[in-house]
């Protein structure tokens, strides 16, 4: 099973290039259980990544391109009468698959969104006073834009807290971009992504992962570094204890993909801005200064480093 992840890694780095540690940020957070946004100006891979993902698990894939006149009942599904049958059936929304690619999340209105998170939360769906379960494997990749926001809905922290993590692409660097554009003067590299595991699969890389193990006293740092952020002068209310739980998840994944049986603090660090950034709320003052969340966090490592003889604790 520990070879799986590198195999997927593979997969992907054909069609992105120069992101590696995106691409392994990605896996880890679908091989927890969590769901990703992926948030980047148009033309950075976005939804490539997120197509080439899909294709590397044998796993039940939709894709819905959000829109203004996107309804909740395309998430949810709808029930209808049926003459023939005298009765009202239900008809099945995008999320009931596997892996639903939900393309720029917030072009669409606020209560399709709210459909959609609220999947992602209880992973079932409520029509006409009836739930319907989803998949065991129901996992959410959502884009979008940050940029053009003319039009856009912007996604309420409460729902954007339902997203295990927030990554972002970026621009390649010139090597990157040359071998970009060679790659593709012939072909499309997203034709040659190749299935490489299945729903078995993943259950017992799942089983494996939560097996890795976490030391009281990386516990401790983690827990010290979630404590910082809220104490800051430049936040309000600080990171969620769903933003912790998920820190320690995507974390002991992390050390999977990393070879190791147990977390070391450094797995905490790598994963510390992608889950926490998209959770943080700045005060006023610290908007009007031109303060990021990401330059916060950055901050709050800088202030609490881990003693160098302790990283393979």
């Amino acid at each position: 099973m520990k070879t799986i992840p590198l195999k997927i890694k593979e997969q992907l780095t054909k069609v992105i290039i120069g992101k590696d540690d995106t691409v392994e940020l990605l896996i880890a957070g679908v091989l927890a259980g969590g769901h990703v946004l992926l948030e980047d100006t148009p033309g950075t891979g976005k939804t490539t990544l997120a197509l080439a993902l899909t294709r590397t698990m044998g796993l039940r894939f939709r894709r819905i391109q959000m829109t203004p006149d996107t309804t909740a009942s395309d998430i949810t599904g709808y029930s209808a009468y049926d003459e023939g049958k005298g009765e009202f059936v239900y008809h099945e929304g995008a999320a009931m698959t596997d892996l639903l690619l939900a393309d720029e999340l917030n072009r669409t209105s606020g209560r399709t969104q709210a459909a959609l998170l609220e999947a992602m939360e209880e992973r079932g769906l409520t029509v006409d006073g009836i739930t319907h379960e989803l998949s065991p494997y129901f996992t959410v990749i959502a884009t979008q834009n940050p940029t053009g926001t003319a039009g856009t809905s912007a996604i309420p922290l409460s729902q954007l807290d339902r997203f295990m993590e927030r990554l972002r692409l970026g621009a390649p660097d010139r090597e990157a971009l040359k071998r970009l554009i060679t790659d593709r003067k012939d072909s499309d590299p997203l034709d040659s992504v190749r299935q490489v595991c299945n729903a078995e699969d993943l259950d017992a890389i799942r089983a494996e992962i939560n097996k890795v193990t976490v030391s009281e006293e990386v516990t401790d740092y983690l827990c010290d570094l979630i404590q910082k952020a809220a104490d800051s002068r430049y936040t309000e209310g600080g990171i969620s204890p769903r933003g912790a739980l998920a820190l320690f998840r995507l974390a002991k994944a992390g050390a999977y993909l990393d070879g190791r049986d147990h977390v070391v603090p450094r797995d905490i660090r790598t994963c510390f801005i992608p889950v926490c950034a998209h959770r943080l709320v700045l005060t006023r003052e610290a908007r009007a200064s031109g303060k990021t969340p990401e330059g916060i966090l950055e901050e709050i490592l800088k202030e609490l480093p881990y003693p160098e003889n302790k990283e393979n604790l």
